[in-house]
C-alpha cells in the first residue's frame, strides 16, 4: 500500500449558494494538490438545517467534477440529500455518489434528519477511509463500530462553535490512539449559516501515535495538507 496525500479544507461557505460553493470547492482541490480532500459538513450548503436538498447528479456540482479529473483527486464534500439525511458525498473526475449518512444527528436543529444506517469505509488506492460527520466523532460506539471494519484511516468533516476548537483535537487524538489509525478532521471556518456566525476552523490530520501531522489555523480558507504512510499503522 503505498503512501497517501490527504487534505483537510475549510473554504469560505456562501449560505444555500450551491453554485459559488462549488466554485470555492474546486479551487481549494486544485489548491491542496492531494489526492483526498476533505470539506467540512453541509459544505455545499452552509449549516442551513432548512436548506435544499442535493442529488449526486445535480449539474451544479461539474465544476467541482472537473476540478477532480484534472489532478486526479477525490473530494468528500458534506451536502443534505434526500432521506433526508446529512451526507458526505464522494466527488471525483467520474461523477458523484452518496457514501455516508450522518449516524447521529442531534438536538432540534436538525429534526428533520433521519439518522443513517451505520459506519461506512470507502478504499483509495488501497487505503480503507472510514467515515463520519462532526458528533459522530464524539460517539466512541461510532468510532468503535467503524474501526471494526478494518480502516487504516478515519475521516470527518464537522461544524463547531470557535470555543470547541479544543474538542476536536481532543476526539481525534483518541481515535488515533485508541484504533491504530491517522485521523483527519475538516472543520469549517468563519460563517456558516444562521446557528453559526463564526465556527472553529483549526482542520487537522493526526498520526496513529495522536501526534499532529498538520494542521490549519482558524482563517476561512486555510488548508492542512499531509502525506498518510504505511508504515505508521504497521508499527502499532
Amino acid at each position: 500500500m503505498r503512501s497517501l496525500i490527504l487534505a483537510v479544507a475549510q473554504p469560505p461557505v456562501h449560505p444555500l449558494d450551491v453554485t459559488a460553493n462549488v466554485t470555492r470547492h474546486a479551487a481549494a482541490v486544485r489548491a491542496a494538490h492531494a489526492r483526498v480532500v476533505v470539506f467540512p459538513e453541509l459544505s455545499l450548503t452552509g449549516y442551513d438545517v432548512d436548506a435544499p436538498l442535493i442529488a449526486p447528479d445535480d449539474p451544479r456540482l461539474r465544476p467541482l467534477i472537473d476540478a477532480c479529473a484534472a489532478i486526479d483527486s477525490i473530494a468528500l464534500v458534506g451536502a443534505p440529500i434526500a432521506g433526508p439525511h446529512i451526507a458526505t458525498l464522494l466527488v471525483d473526475g467520474e461523477g458523484a455518489r452518496i457514501v455516508y449518512r450522518k449516524a447521529h444527528p442531534h438536538g432540534a436543529s436538525e429534526a428533520r434528519f433521519h439518522a443513517g444506517p451505520g459506519p461506512e469505509v470507502i478504499e483509495v488506492d488501497g487505503w480503507r477511509l472510514g467515515l463520519a460527520i462532526c458528533r459522530d466523532t464524539g460517539i466512541e460506539e461510532h468510532s468503535a463500530a467503524t474501526a471494526a471494519l478494518g480502516i487504516d484511516a478515519y475521516v470527518a468533516g464537522v461544524v463547531d462553535n470557535p470555543d470547541d476548537e479544543t474538542v476536536i483535537a481532543e476526539r481525534a487524538r483518541k481515535i488515533s490512539t485508541t484504533y491504530g489509525v491517522w485521523t483527519a478532521v475538516a472543520s469549517c471556518a468563519g460563517a456558516t449559516g444562521p446557528d453559526y456566525p463564526d465556527t472553529a476552523g483549526r482542520s487537522g490530520i493526526w498520526a496513529p501515535d495522536g501526534l499532529l501531522a498538520a494542521r490549519a489555523g482558524r482563517a476561512v480558507g486555510e488548508i492542512a495538507r499531509a502525506t498518510l504512510y504505511a508504515e505508521e499503522l504497521a508499527r502499532l
